[in-house]
């Protein structure tokens, strides 16, 4: 009676067992088959992502890829950090004329540069021409000549770290209705045509400009008893 009860005797009994058993075994298949279908889903994205180019770097009639090309403008401040540079500055006649040749050598001492040359010079015609010469084809190059010959001008070499940068910025904007306040220009000129002062717009025009409006010799080499206490 025990044999038939566990291998076919009490109907119950055995599909009772049979359910469990199946029961189990489909669950675990189950798992297994969900498993498995996870791990396919899983490789074909991974690999779908090594083989599928993103569109952002796919190149398209539509949309083709092109790098757009940015232009940053660097001035010589942050090019010549720790570099000692030589700069020419000139006050132009309107700026001798009304007196201010001590106002501009003081916030050049003030902020710290080197004066290595100075000199009130009748700039002769050849000398102004040549000086502008890179704006020889403007309409008003007959006028500037005539202005800067028209009477004495104050000429300075200045010697710093970052010097010609910052020089002008000291200068300020061509246009002194365009320089900012603190400025010499924003502070002191009015109009374009008499904005007081001149100085170098790169580092090789500055000493381009020194060798053109210096002598040999004119030039002072020394050494400030502040140079400690302006740069590290």
């Amino acid at each position: 009676m025990e044999a038939l009860a566990v291998y076919g005797g009490s109907p119950s009994c055995a599909s009772s067992s049979s359910l469990f058993r199946s029961s189990a075994a489909d669950r675990r298949r189950s798992k297994n088959s969900l498993s498995h279908n996870l791990n396919l889903r899983f490789n074909h994205h991974s690999l779908a992502a090594f083989h599928s180019p993103s569109h952002l770097f796919s190149r398209s009639p539509s949309r083709p890829h092109t790098l757009k090309k940015t232009h940053i403008f660097l001035p010589h401040l942050i090019a010549s950090m720790e570099q000692v540079e030589e700069t020419y500055v000139m006050v132009k006649p309107d700026g001798v004329q009304r007196g201010l040749v001590g106002e501009v050598i003081s916030r050049f001492e003030k902020k710290g540069f080197k004066l290595t040359a100075l000199k009130l010079f009748q700039c002769p015609k050849e000398l102004a021409e040549e000086h502008y010469k890179d704006l020889k084809s403007k309409s008003f190059f007959p006028k500037l000549i005539n202005y800067i010959t028209s009477g004495p001008v104050v000429c300075m070499a200045w010697e710093g770290v970052g010097v010609v940068a910052s020089a002008r910025k000291l200068i300020g904007a061509t246009n002194p209705l365009q320089a900012e306040p603190g400025t010499i220009r924003g502070d002191l000129a009015v109009q374009m045509g008499r904005n007081v002062v001149h100085g170098s717009d790169s580092p090789e025009n500055g000493k381009r400009e020194i060798d053109l409006w210096f002598k040999e010799g004119e030039l002072c080499e020394w050494t400030p008893a502040q140079a400690p206490w302006l740069v590290e």
